[in-house]
This record gives C-alpha cells, structure tokens and sequence, in this order.
C-alpha cells in the first residue's frame, strides 16, 4: 500500500502501481466526457493574434486533411506576390488542393486603396465559390483578417456566408485582428502570443520560415 507514503518514501513499484491507478482514474473520466461529444460538423476556425504561426498552422491543417484524401482550397488575401515554400509544397497534389494567390501584397506596400480594395473584392468571391462548392472539405482564407480589418470588404457578407456554409465544410480564416463579430460566429478561435521575435533583433525574413 501506498497510503500516506510521500513520493521520496516509495519504492519504484510503488510509484508504477500509484503512477497506473491515477492514469486509470484520468482515463475513466475522459472517457466519460469523450462519450458526451457526439456532434460532427465543419468547424469555422480563426488563427488570430500578433504572434507567429497563424498562416503555417492553417497550412498545417491542409497537409493534415490531404491526408484525409479531403479537397482543399485556398485563397491567399494578401500574400499573392510572394512565393512560399508551403505553395510549392501544395501544388504537387492538384487533384486536392486548389490554391488562389490573389493578393498584391500589404497595403502599406501598394499604397493604393482602390487597387487593395479591388484585390479583395475579387479574392472574396472566389473564396465564397469555392465555400458553395460540395467538393471541397475545407476552405482556408489566408490573411482575411487584414482585408477586414480595413472594411475592404463587409463583414456582414462574410458572418452570412459562414452561417450558410455547407455543414460538413471546414473554413480557416487567419490574421490577426480579427473582428469581434468573426470571433463570435467562429467555433474555435486561436490567438497566437508574441513572446520573442528575431526580427526585433534585426534577423531578416528567412526561407522556411517566413515563406
């Protein structure tokens, strides 16, 4: 018996046999709360927040629902000007991943409203096609946020359109700043947290990493 031992007091198998009669009784009550979640349908999902890894989590998820033999699509916001390593990757696989580079770049960068808001528009009635589509599994909305941020397109067009999705259909929306209204119709929303950055220490954009 292992009754009223201090950890520093017990035998080895003592700790094992104390050490499997918790992880049974942690067992036994996840297994009670797992039998509770019967729902199954696609999840609306934002990756928000200042930290890195918004865009390469949701990238994530398409390798993961390839593997699945799900159909992806994909429509880049923003990073449309760019080439990145996880778009080289994607476009090996044609028969179920679908990717729409449609931005022009950051705002700050084009420094032209009329043109960004164009951009956006275009890349926002893609991006509810492919939504409409039953073929798709998942739809990832690469950088939404920013074009939403800046009211390039209304928010209300996007909150009724992920309200009206498929059932079964997945949408990855990531950015940060997203809109408080987006987080409230999301099922699941992530912030990541900027602890420590190396671009504040003068380490530049960096091949697979940043793209």
């Amino acid at each position: 018996m292992t009754d009223g031992k201090s950890k520093s007091e017990m035998s080895e198998d003592e700790l094992n046999e104390r050490h499997a009669s918790k992880m049974a009784k942690k067992k036994a009550a996840r297994d009670k709360i797992l039998a509770t979640k019967t729902i199954e349908k696609g999840l609306v999902m934002v990756h928000t927040g200042k930290g890195k890894g918004k865009s390469t989590a949701a990238m994530g998820l398409a390798i993961r629902a390839i593997g699945h033999g799900m159909k992806v699509g994909i429509v880049q916001f923003v990073k449309g000007v760019w080439a990145t390593g996880e778009r080289d990757v994607l476009d090996k696989f044609p028969d179920h991943v679908t990717i729409k580079a449609m931005g022009d770049g950051f705002t700050w960068e084009t420094q032209d409203r009329a043109r960004d808001i164009k951009a956006a528009e275009t890349a926002w009635a893609e991006a509810k096609v492919m939504i409409a589509d039953p073929a798709y599994k998942m739809v990832i909305l690469d950088e939404l946020n920013i074009v939403l941020r800046y009211d390039y397109i209304p928010i209300a067009d996007v909150i009724e359109t992920l309200k009206s999705k498929p059932h079964d259909l997945h949408v990855v929306i990531t950015g940060r700043n997203a809109k408080d209204a987006l987080i409230d119709a999301a099922d699941l929303v992530t912030e990541m947290t900027l602890v420590k950055h190396p671009f504040r220490s003068g380490v530049k954009a960096q091949a697979g990493i940043e793209f």
